[in-house]
């Protein structure tokens, strides 16, 4: 507090009974009472609410009537109230950063048994705060433009309904898709549980929309390759592969799949996971969108050798749509907010050898499955084993790669949901006896129940209990799945013809990449980490850049959607703000004291350090940085320095802590 007179302090201070929370441990009155007594407080009062309406009331009119000049509110966390009491000094005409919050609920009460104990914790705590707030000094707000322009990362269902309700509301959207097509795992399903509607019946209008959407700009097979900028004012560039044909010119006939002088399909389709066939020139499925084939440079005569009858582009004609000398391009956007729907991988299953999986051709994976049922899948729907036979018995092993500590410890949601699905349409479209070994079965969701009890009425058999082994029964591809039953307290050998693994949903391979693009972090699981479980559950450390869908953790498609609607709310709030407001205890450059040894810009977790070349100084972008301290910290001279943490408030609150303790 350079330059102030001390004795001009009246400190305001107010403890929260947080209903029995801090009041059921800490003995409140006696220490607003000790409060009262310490130097510069000129007021002190306890309340069983302080972030109520009429506890901010209190201290609005304490303001004005007391004229206090400082606030401490001994409370809970100031991450959940600190803006509710910073606001309520502001409105009563007290710059909003002379208020400081001691945190007497979730590091006294509720985690101090001994009442004494908590009641000099609480002491210690209160006094750092008020030591702390004598010393802090009136800062300005400060406020940054929003570019009126969004960018959604991932064409799977949570991107599809971020981009179509921001669009909707008359923003400009860029939808960036790596694969040729949207529609990411929903548009390989058959049907979605519980009420088994129809995946593509319901996903292809909404991917209709996105194509025919005047706002939206769709840049399929397409990547971020790197993101500059802060909140508002983000510069992304995106790297578009080449498809060979010219989407301005092709009119999706696919006459020049037909036109390929490869007679028939011979190279796996990623699409159907490797289960059916394609030619050099596809298209991933029938309703993609845009509804424009790709060339794979790696398979095409044309462009591996330079020699081919070029039959596709006869079949093109007087379009010339295909172009085999085009060439990777760099676009260049500016965007105000950003929305990463990146989605998730099925878990590997041949990681586990002794489910068979990529040894036995008979077993095969949920999605593989999914692929066999879809109409539009390899087998058009029909459920056949590799050599073109039926199977009339079916395991369906739960929970691989989740629920176990040596792969995913998390339970994945919607295993359970979809192999009860499987077994239904498995069922229905062979008739086969079906055997669901599971170790529990997990239902939460609406109507989830109801199907449980559904499949269980239609004969599907349920046997609690670890899948152990899985090995051939005979030379004719029959297998034996050895269960341990709980429920009969004996080991079970299951002869069936198919195995179906329900995988776990897994974090995109690239997660990490991905992370460090949009300046985002990951959980321990590797999927993207919210800001705030509970309170703010699509934001993201980064400002301006939100999550939503399989990215930030397994789940299912509701939940999908309803996430990505909450995150286009959020940069539709930002968005239509125009403005944002900065982060207040943001680091500074003295440049007198700065000596130029760029020590602190490798160390900037939010690249918001640069060097000035021409003072041979470092410079700090205060609408980058997010006030870590990482900086301040590690700098050599002191140059480096944060509003809200000068060092002479951070030693004023250790003293008020260390003199009570």
């Amino acid at each position: 507090m350079i330059g102030q007179d001390r004795s001009a302090l009246r400190i305001g201070v107010y403890v929260c009974h947080c209903g029995t929370n801090i009041a059921g441990v800490v003995d409140v009155e006696a220490l607003t009472s000790w409060a009262a007594g310490l130097p510069h407080v000129a007021l002190a009062r306890h309340y069983k609410y302080m972030c109520s309406d009429p506890g901010q009331e209190l201290v609005k009119r304490d303001i004005q009537e007391h004229n206090l000049n400082r606030i401490v509110v001994a409370a809970c966390s100031p991450n959940l109230h600190e803006p509710t009491f910073r606001r309520a000094a502001e409105n009563a005409g007290l710059n909003r950063f002379l208020v400081q919050m001691a945190n007497i609920r979730e590091q006294v009460s509720w985690v101090t048994d001994d009442h004494h104990e908590a009641y000099v914790k609480a002491q210690a705590h209160l006094a750092a705060a008020i030591r702390r707030v004598a010393m802090h000094e009136p800062l300005q707000r400060q406020f940054v433009q929003i570019r009126p322009q969004a960018l959604v990362v991932g064409g799977g269902i949570a991107g599809i309904q971020a981009a179509l309700t921001l669009a909707d509301a008359g923003k400009d959207v860029i939808l960036v898709e790596r694969e040729p097509s949207i529609g990411g795992h929903m548009a390989m399903f058959d049907k979605t549980f519980p009420t088994l509607d129809c995946a593509a019946c319901i996903l292809t209008p909404k991917m209709t929309a996105v194509k025919l959407h005047p706002n939206i700009r769709l840049l399929t097979y397409s990547s971020v390759e790197s993101v500059e900028g802060s909140v508002g004012n983000y510069h992304v560039k995106i790297r578009r592969k080449p498809r060979y044909i010219n989407e301005e010119l092709c009119v999706g006939c696919m006459l020049c799949i037909e036109g390929c002088v490869f007679t028939r399909a011979r190279f796996p389709n990623p699409f159907d996971q490797g289960l059916g066939t394609r030619k050099p020139v596809w298209v991933p499925f029938a309703q993609a969108v845009p509804p424009i084939p790709v060339i794979d440079p790696e398979t095409c005569l044309e462009i591996a050798r330079g020699k081919c009858q070029k039959g596709c582009v006869e079949a093109c004609g007087e379009r010339s749509a295909i172009e085999f000398d085009q060439q990777e391009q760099v676009e260049e956007y500016d965007v105000g907010a950003i929305i990463v729907t990146t989605g998730f991988r099925t878990f590997d299953p041949s990681v586990i050898p002794y489910y068979g999986y990529g040894k036995y051709p008979n077993v095969y994976t949920s999605l593989e499955v999914e692929r066999l049922l879809n109409a539009g899948g390899p087998t058009a729907g029909k459920l056949v084993l590799r050599d073109g036979s039926v199977p009339r018995r079916v395991g369906i092993v739960h929970c691989v790669g989740s629920r176990d500590k040596n792969h995913h410890a998390y339970c994945s949601r919607v295993c359970c949901m979809y192999a009860l699905k499987l077994a239904h349409l498995v069922r229905e479209k062979t008739g086969a006896e079906v055997y669901n070994c599971y170790i529990d079965i997990r239902t939460p969701g609406k109507g989830f129940e109801e199907f449980y009890n559904r499949v269980q009425d239609e004969g599907v058999h349920f046997i609690r209990g670890k899948v152990a082994d899985v090995t051939p029964a005979d030379g004719n591809g029959h297998l034996t799945m050895t269960v341990d039953d709980t429920l009969l307290g004996s080991i079970r050998q299951l002869d069936v013809d198919m195995v179906i693994l329900a995988v776990a949903l897994e974090p995109q391979g690239d997660a990490n990449d991905v992370r460090r693009t949009f300046g985002i972090s990951c959980s321990a699981e590797g999927f993207f980490l919210e800001k705030h479980p509970k309170l703010a559950p699509v934001n993201t450390a980064n400002d301006g850049v939100f999550v939503a869908g399989a990215c930030q953790g397994a789940k299912d498609i509701p939940d999908t959607v309803a996430q990505a609607d909450a995150a286009a709310a959020k940069a539709l709030a930002i968005i239509d703000a125009g403005q944002i407001e900065l982060e207040p205890n943001t680091a500074w450059i003295e440049a007198a004291m700065c000596s130029g040894c760029k020590t602190c810009i490798p160390l900037c977790p939010y690249q918001a350090i640069s060097r000035d070349e021409e003072r041979a100084i470092a410079v700090i972008d205060p609408a980058l940085c997010k006030g870590c301290g990482t900086c301040v910290a590690a700098c050599p001279s002191g140059a480096a320095m944060q509003h809200l943490f000068s060092d002479e408030q951070v030693h004023a609150e250790l003293e008020g802590l260390m003199l009570h303790l």
